[in-house]
């Protein structure tokens, strides 16, 4: 048992589910824009995902306690230098132009890291920013990388789902947020020390009813993935509601977190008795 529940603290530690939550995220993208991007791309985004997040979560840590690092973050660090190395032999596969498409985001996450600003600050700590970064990172790997790399024509339905992505992050995140609120630096004027929690809530809410909303302005509708949407962003709400200060262990980092896999579960589901 404790093997197994050390194997599982390292799927989630090692970014592994996050990448599986952005792979997914992006496949769902896929779906509803009848995209044909190919394994290497989705393997790109994968390994692309844990090297940017570990970079995140462990680049400080590891520069201030290089001499002493734990085990498992030792091995963490191992497992994100081989997946950066896979993603180096990935991306040798790409045409240069997609490197260009790359820039913008691969800049939000260094300037997210590293303390480019004056007083060594970075963006993480621009008050209340923080969750607007990762939401524009993660709605753009998702939905921007795959129709520039497939160079597919950007609609208004490409716009209305980047959008919604957006908003769909934004509002996934409040959990994480009230859980770090005991932790946080007032400094860092997260959503729950502005508004308070209930607020946050209603807010997280809000955002969610606007993806409803939007889901009927577009030009092309796949009546499955539209109720599959709706369904996972109702999922969302009540996760939303049920978040609190004293969250389990895994109730974010696992379950909140898993909720673009499971939409990408039922978009495979509902595809097979297509309404």
């Amino acid at each position: 048992m404790k093997l197994v529940r050390g194997l599982f603290d390292f799927y989630i530690n090692s970014s592994m589910h996050v990448a599986f939550a952005v792979l997914c995220l992006s496949l769902v993208t896929q779906n509803q824009l009848h995209l044909e991007v190919g394994f290497l791309f989705n393997w790109f985004l994968f390994f692309g995902t844990i090297t940017g997040y570990n970079f995140v979560k462990y680049a400080s840590l590891a520069g201030l306690h290089h001499r002493n690092l734990t085990d498992k973050l030792k091995i963490i660090q191992a497992f994100s230098f081989l997946c950066f190395l896979i993603l180096l032999i990935i991306l040798f596969q790409f045409e240069f132009q997609f490197y260009i498409y790359c820039i913008p985001l691969v800049l939000l996450t260094l300037f997210y890291a590293l303390p480019v600003m004056p007083q060594k600050r970075n963006l993480r700590h621009i008050p209340t920013l923080k969750i607007f970064i990762i939401a524009a990172v993660w709605s753009g790997v998702t939905t921007y990388l795959p129709v520039v790399y497939k160079e597919a024509v950007w609609d208004w339905d490409v716009t209305l789902i980047l959008v919604q992505r957006f908003l769909f992050v934004l509002a996934l995140i409040i959990p994480f947020e009230i859980r770090d609120v005991k932790y946080d630096s007032e400094l860092l004027g997260t959503l729950p020390q502005l508004l308070g929690i209930k607020k946050t809530k209603l807010f997280g809410l809000a955002l969610l009813a606007i993806c409803v909303t939007l889901e009927f302005f577009k030009v092309s509708i796949t009546p499955y993935l539209s109720v599959v949407h709706n369904l996972i962003i109702g999922l969302t709400g009540l996760a939303i509601l049920r978040a609190l200060k004293n969250q389990s262990t895994y109730y974010a980092s696992f379950f909140i977190e898993g909720i673009p896999i499971l939409w990408y579960l039922f978009v495979l589901i509902f595809s097979q008795f297509p309404i």
